[in-house]
């Protein structure tokens, strides 16, 4: 049987995993390792916080070391998972579909997201768990205008206890993240290898013959006859320029920044994330208990179940790029125009909330979803296969992205890396 490897565990890669194996040999090389859910008590490490040794986001990876944080050349936070599940374990659940740029270049990908929620559960009935203050919030943005929708949710309401970790990682099963898909590649024979760094693809007389990965201090050679690249918006980019191949300087990160507030017992922290979601055209705004923020931005003083969090998501403009020396990105005048837009909005729904627009507080900008430096055109609708890369070497995450989708990317990624599974098995 011939070999596949797949680089990367998350959304893209469990995708391609469990849709190869059994017609290819599947090995998935994870740079991280089993996940475990966050289970720390937040209280102690509120009280942590209080010490003054929560000072820098990468401390987060101690607390919790699922979670990675880098930095942009600016100072600029970046998050991703790290661990089999990638950055789906660390999701808030959503199960949005967000094709519409890709159908522009002609990628329809309507039998993907059938086979999808043929295979997930996705479900808007959680409205009953809300608390009072999100409540009110969606009524507010309703009242505004805003047109808030219910979020669809990969939550099995039956085991949902409304904990509000779905970002720390689900302890009760309820959130579907990519290890399920790893699990039934897994029962069908496909190996999974953890802690394994890919460092560069191996191509000989224009085909892929396999991988270079570092497993501690010691570098080994994978042979392959397929090698499927989903190491992520920030890592596959670095693999491809690592073996030679040049991305374009498109990168995109959906910035994140949360307007906040001291509502007394609102208790945001311990209610499902981003219950509700407020489209308008450049940047979403939905409630969301920023921890990131929370643990390590000096404004964010109050008690975790005293503050509220409104969270505007951008689709930030495609400028800068990652390379083995680093992630250089910086937000256009642009962006930061639309963020002071999205902030302007948050402020006065946090007026209509009882909150003056003096006494909210910011977050800090962070981002976790980042793509774009391999982006699809017309020209590859059919193969997506860009003429760049060997034939027997595929893409399969958000690097594909022509744009900035500025909202929850998971659903679309795997419905694109499900695409990308048929041409594997059509091509090689």
């Amino acid at each position: 049987m011939k070999k596949a490897i797949v680089v990367g565990s998350g959304a893209g890669g469990a995708t391609a995993a469990k849709e190869l194996q059994g017609e290819f040999e599947v090995t998935v090389l994870e740079a991280g390792n089993t996940f475990h859910p966050f289970t720390a008590n937040l209280a102690a490490i509120e009280r942590l916080k209080k010490t003054g040794l929560l000072f820098n986001e990468r401390l987060i990876q101690a607390i919790f070391p699922a979670m990675r944080i880098s930095k942009a050349a600016n100072g600029m936070v970046l998050v991703k998972g790290e661990g089999f599940g990638g950055t789906t374990t660390l999701s808030a659940g959503n199960a949005l579909r967000m094709d519409g740029d890709l159908k522009e270049i002609g990628i329809d990908l309507d039998a993907e997201f059938k086979e999808i929620y043929q295979e997930i559960p996705v479900s808007s009935n959680h409205e009953k768990s809300w608390h009072k203050t999100t409540r009110q919030s969606y009524e507010a943005c309703r009242d505004m205008g805003l047109n808030p929708v219910v979020t669809p949710k990969m939550i099995d309401a039956a085991k949902c206890i409304g904990c509000g970790k779905c970002v720390l990682g689900c302890s009760r099963g309820a959130k579907w993240d990519s290890r399920r898909y790893l699990d039934e590649a897994a029962l069908k024979g496909a190996h999974l290898i953890p802690n394994c760094h890919v460092q560069r693809i191996v191509i000989e007389k224009g085909r892929a013959t396999g991988v270079i990965a570092g497993r501690g201090w010691r570098q080994r050679f994978y042979a392959a006859d397929l090698v499927v690249l989903a190491a992520g918006g920030l890592g596959s980019p670095v693999i491809l320029e690592n073996s030679g191949i040049k991305c374009d300087e498109n990168l995109f990160i959906d910035p994140v920044l949360c307007v906040a507030a001291k509502m007394e017992g609102c208790r945001q922290a311990g209610e499902i994330p981003m219950p509700f979601v407020a489209q308008r055209e450049h940047f979403i705004i939905s409630p969301y208990f920023d921890f990131l923020s929370f643990y390590f931005n000096r404004d964010w003083h109050y008690p975790a179940g005293n503050i509220y969090s409104l969270m505007i998501k951008l689709a930030d403009t495609n400028t800068g790029g990652i390379h083995r020396k680093g992630v250089k990105k910086y937000l256009s005048d642009t962006d930061r125009q639309r963020l002071d837009e999205g902030t302007e909005i948050c402020k006065q729904i946090f007026e209509r909330l009882g909150v003056r627009k003096a006494d909210t507080f910011m977050g800090t900008i962070n981002a976790g979803h980042p793509g774009g430096m391999l982006p699809l055109t017309e020209k590859e609708a059919q193969s997506l296969h860009d003429t760049r890369l060997p034939r027997n070497l595929f893409v399969a995450d958000a690097t594909l992205f022509p744009h900035s989708l500025g909202n929850p990317p998971i659903l679309t990624i795997i419905a694109l890396a499900k695409r990308i599974s048929k041409k594997c098995l059509e091509h090689c």
